[in-house]
């Protein structure tokens, strides 16, 4: 199937043989820290958000994308000569840490891993070229590693190659066009896209996340872009505890404006899963219908970029729960309905606290007052 109004996947089995296999979360195991039986960063929800596409009957529905490698030259818009290199010695032994001497980002791979990180970027090359060129509405890359902590020249955070900052780059150089909206919901901060496009005032950084979460005293309300790019990176730190109300206040009152007062051409989505209600990298109280909701917000803000929308597959660590957040996006970004419910939707949303709360209103009000430093693009050109 191929149409305007359909969504792609991109998938390939290659891409769950990424090995993380010494981490105990975001630590290395030993001295009294014990490895677990699978690392966080595994392959097992990811391969579970496709089972449940394909018996909820989605997968037939959806435009398959097939990944290709990314080049070097496609690899270099964004991260360093240096970095990619130094990957690419590495996978080509017994692996090592694509953090390299960074401290504490930890992002341990395997042999072959500079090969699966690739197939994972040119497979989200490949879902932009469909979006602009108008073969897909839209597409969900449920790819691994995931990227959105990776900088220029060195792995973080399980992160090796910055997969959203790719595909702005590719959209812009490939395809000409000029602004591109990068909004990050992992619970995590954005760090990469923030600090790759700090000064680029054709690339707008938003970031939602749990205060002090990680990286560590990253994320704050005062990290607004420098330069030609000032004004043009908003982060929001929710509060721990934060629940849907706040979540979708956020969408409604900061994000949707933000996207609309920027006029994207293209907007991508950094689309983690860990502020769901279990997770044990987070704090947060998202279910499913939050997912939902706030993928059909960013929707409503997409149509004056041809409803051009990007989703990348980032965190989300609590296995049994993170398929259904996955399922629940992707029914929405495709108009379609499977036959699987989510049995952990009436629990998460019972949760005390999910309204919004005072405190996280003045968040979200302070953040509310920064969207006059984005510039619209007629004041840019």
């Amino acid at each position: 199937m191929t149409s305007k109004r359909a969504t792609g996947l991109v998938w390939h089995e290659l891409m769950m043989w990424h090995d993380t296999t010494p981490l105990a979360g975001f630590m290395k195991s030993g001295r009294g820290i014990i490895e677990p039986d699978e690392p966080s960063e595994s392959p097992a929800s990811k391969r579970r958000i496709k089972n449940l596409l394909d018996v909820s009957g989605l997968t037939e529905q959806l435009v398959s994308i097939k990944p290709r490698p990314a080049t070097e030259a496609e690899l270099l818009r964004v991260h360093t000569s240096g970095y990619i290199d130094a990957i690419r010695r590495r996978s080509a032994g017994d692996g090592g840490d694509a953090a390299l001497d960074f401290p504490g980002g930890e992002t341990p791979f395997g042999p072959g891993g500079f090969d699966i990180a690739a197939l994972a970027v040119g497979g989200i090359l490949e879902a932009v070229d469909a979006i602009v060129l108008g073969r897909i509405r839209n597409a969900y890359a449920l790819v691994r590693p995931p990227g959105h902590h990776a900088e220029a020249d060195h792995g973080f955070g399980f992160c090796m190659f910055n997969n959203a900052a790719l595909a702005a780059r590719h959209a812009q150089q490939r395809h000409g066009l000029r602004r591109i909206a990068i909004l990050d919901w992992d619970v995590h901060h954005g760090n990469g896209a923030e600090r790759i496009f700090w000064q680029d005032p054709d690339v707008l950084t938003l970031s939602i996340h749990q205060a002090g979460c990680y990286p560590a005293l990253s994320g704050a309300l005062t990290a607004n872009g420098g330069g030609p790019g000032e004004g043009h990176n908003l982060n929001i730190p929710l509060p721990p505890g934060s629940g849907e109300g706040a979540y979708l206040a956020t969408m409604e009152r900061v994000i949707v404006p933000a996207l609309q007062r920027f006029d994207p051409q293209m907007i991508v989505v950094a689309c983690g899963f860990d502020a769901g209600a279990y997770d044990p990298q987070g704090r947060m109280m998202l279910s499913s219908r939050s997912f939902r909701e706030m993928t059909r917000l960013v929707m409503s803000a997409a149509a004056g970029c041809d409803d051009r929308i990007l989703f990348t597959h980032e965190g989300g660590y609590h296995r049994p729960s993170v398929p259904f957040f996955g399922l629940a996006a992707i029914e929405q970004l495709s108009g379609l309905h499977g036959t699987v419910s989510d049995p952990f939707e009436p629990l998460i949303r019972a949760m005390p606290y999910q309204g919004l709360q005072p405190h996280q209103d003045a968040v979200i009000s302070t953040a509310e007052q920064l969207l006059p430093r984005i510039r619209p693009h007629q004041d840019r050109s």
